[in-house]
C-alpha cells in the first residue's frame, strides 16, 4: 500500500512538470522560443521582442480618437437589460497567498456576489488566479486556480510580474465559459452590477493619468515599431480594470509575459516605468495585436483624489485616506483617522473600523462602510 500511494505521487508530481514544461515551450499564442530565460543577454532579449513583433501578421492603425467616449445608448441602460441578450464576462483576479492579498480578494469576493445577479449585471463567473503554485485554505470560499509562479529571480523582486503568466496559464487550461473576461484586482470594491463595457470589438479600460505613451514614446519604440503606426495607438491603460474579448485577451497574454519580462530585463525601460512596468507592457501588447479600448473614466474612482462615486463600478483602495478629526485631508502624513491597505500587510484588518469623522468624502465613507459590511459577514474572518 506504501509502495503504491509513493508511486501514485510520483506520477503526479511529474505529470504536474511536463504540463508545466509543455506550457512553456508551447507553439500557441507565441510561447514558442520566446519565454525569456535568465541566462539570456539583453541583446537577445531584444531580438525576443523583434521576433514576436514578426508574429503580427497585419497592421492595423485605429481610425479614430485614441480617447474614445463612452457610447450610452439603450444597450448599456439596465431598463433596456433584457430585451437583448446578455454578454456574460467572467472576472478574473490575480493574487498571491499572502495575507495582504487574501484578505482583500475575501472582501472582493463578497462584494461580486452581492451585485452578480442584480439588474444590470452581466457578470458571469469569477476566478482567483493564485500564483503561488500551491493551495490555501480559502479554495472553498472562492473559486481559484492555482498558477505556478515563474521560475525562481525571473521577477527580480517585482512580484507583479507572475500576473501576466499567471494569465497565460489559466486561459491554456481552465474552461472558461463566458466571451469576455474582466481583469481586476484584489483591491478593487464593486459597488454596482457591472454591465459588459465592451462594444463593437473595443475592449473598455479605465485610463490612468500616469501611463504616458507619448512622453516616453523613444523608449516604447523598442516594443512597439514604427510600423505598427502612431505611438497614440498605445492606450493609456494598465490591465485592470479591463473587459475584453477572451479569444483576444488568449492572443494579448503571451505577448504581455513577454514584453513585461523583456522591459523588466532593460535598465533604462525598467528605471522609467518603475512600478508600472507591467501596467505599460499590457498597453503595448494590446496595442500590437490591435486591440483598441474605449476608454472609460467611469469604471472605476480612487479615493481619496475621488471624492464620489458618481456612476463608479469600482472603488480602487490604493491610496492611503489620511484625515484630521475635522475631516482636513493630511495627504503624505499619518492622519489623526485613517485607512490604508499597507497598515495590514502582514494582518487581518479587524471587523468593525472606525468611521471617518464628518466632512469626509463620500467615497472614503462609502469605502470604509463597505470593508466593515464584508467583514461582519464573512465567515471566520481573521483566519
Amino acid at each position: 500500500m506504501g509502495c503504491g500511494n509513493l508511486f501514485f505521487t510520483l506520477v503526479v508530481t511529474l505529470s504536474a512538470a511536463l504540463i508545466t514544461y509543455n506550457i512553456l515551450i508551447s507553439a500557441n499564442a507565441s510561447l514558442n522560443q520566446q519565454f525569456p530565460d535568465p541566462s539570456h543577454s539583453q541583446s537577445s532579449s531584444s531580438s525576443s521582442v523583434s521576433r514576436k513583433n514578426g508574429l503580427i501578421s497585419s497592421t492595423k492603425i485605429i481610425s479614430v480618437d485614441p480617447i474614445i467616449k463612452m457610447p450610452h445608448d439603450k444597450y448599456l441602460s439596465a431598463n433596456n437589460n433584457n430585451k437583448k441578450k446578455k454578454r456574460l464576462f467572467h472576472t478574473a483576479v490575480t493574487a498571491s497567498d499572502s495575507v495582504y492579498n487574501t484578505w482583500q480578494c475575501r472582501i472582493m469576493y463578497y462584494w461580486f456576489k452581492k451585485f452578480r445577479d442584480q439588474p444590470g449585471s452581466e457578470m458571469g463567473g469569477f476566478t482567483r488566479i493564485l500564483h503561488s503554485g500551491k493551495s490555501d485554505p480559502f479554495m472553498d470560499e472562492i473559486p481559484t486556480f492555482v498558477a505556478q509562479p515563474l521560475p525562481s529571480g525571473m521577477d527580480q523582486g517585482y512580484i507583479v510580474l507572475n500576473r501576466p503568466w499567471a494569465f497565460v496559464q489559466w486561459l491554456q487550461q481552465a474552461d472558461i465559459k463566458e466571451d469576455y473576461i474582466l481583469m481586476a484586482e484584489p483591491d478593487h470594491i464593486i459597488v454596482k452590477p457591472i454591465p459588459n463595457l465592451s462594444r463593437d470589438g473595443l475592449g473598455a479600460a479605465f485610463p490612468f493619468f500616469y501611463i504616458e505613451p507619448k512622453k516616453y514614446e523613444s523608449l516604447l519604440r523598442k516594443f512597439f515599431p514604427d510600423e505598427k503606426g502612431p505611438i497614440t495607438n498605445i492606450d493609456p491603460i494598465g490591465n485592470s480594470p479591463v473587459i475584453v474579448g477572451k479569444e483576444a485577451l488568449q492572443k494579448i497574454a503571451p505577448t504581455w509575459m513577454n514584453v513585461s519580462l523583456t522591459m523588466k530585463k532593460d535598465p533604462e525601460t525598467d528605471k522609467a516605468f518603475g512600478w508600472v512596468l507591467e501596467m505599460y507592457a499590457y498597453a503595448v501588447s494590446s496595442a500590437l495585436h490591435d486591440v483598441h479600448n474605449i476608454l472609460y473614466k467611469e469604471f472605476m474612482i480612487q479615493p481619496p483624489w475621488d471624492t464620489e462615486i458618481g456612476k463608479a463600478y469600482i472603488i480602487h483602495y490604493t491610496y492611503g485616506c489620511d484625515y484630521d478629526l475635522k475631516g482636513k485631508m493630511t495627504y503624505g502624513k499619518i492622519g489623526e483617522w485613517r485607512f490604508d491597505k499597507r497598515s495590514y500587510d502582514n494582518k487581518w484588518p479587524p471587523r468593525n473600523l472606525p468611521l471617518p469623522p464628518p466632512g469626509v468624502p463620500d467615497s472614503v465613507v462609502t469605502l470604509v462602510k463597505m470593508v466593515n459590511e464584508a467583514t461582519a459577514n464573512i465567515p471566520n474572518w481573521g483566519s
